[in-house]
């Protein structure tokens, strides 16, 4: 079975919840449009001022999904 990459978008101020919150929608876009095989996304508000967005990806996606979403970090999903 395949590793699964978490991909993280960091977003800082005042507005950081929603600009991830929206983030997810254009992920799940994505998703859908290039017919990736996970579709799990998500979104996290760690304080007022920081929030995260991330993805899901397999690794044999992952280079195609870094490469066209440009996301800040990665990580090892389980």
């Amino acid at each position: 079975m395949s590793r699964k990459i978490k991909l993280i978008w960091d977003f800082r101020g005042e507005v950081a919840a929603k600009t991830a919150e929206h983030h997810e929608i254009h992920l799940k876009e994505y998703i859908a449009i290039e017919k990736l095989p996970i579709n799990i996304t998500g979104f996290e508000v760690l304080n007022d001022m920081y929030a995260i967005a991330f993805m899901v990806v397999t690794e044999e996606n992952m280079i195609q999904v870094r490469d066209a979403l440009k996301p800040h970090r990665g990580e090892l999903f389980e």
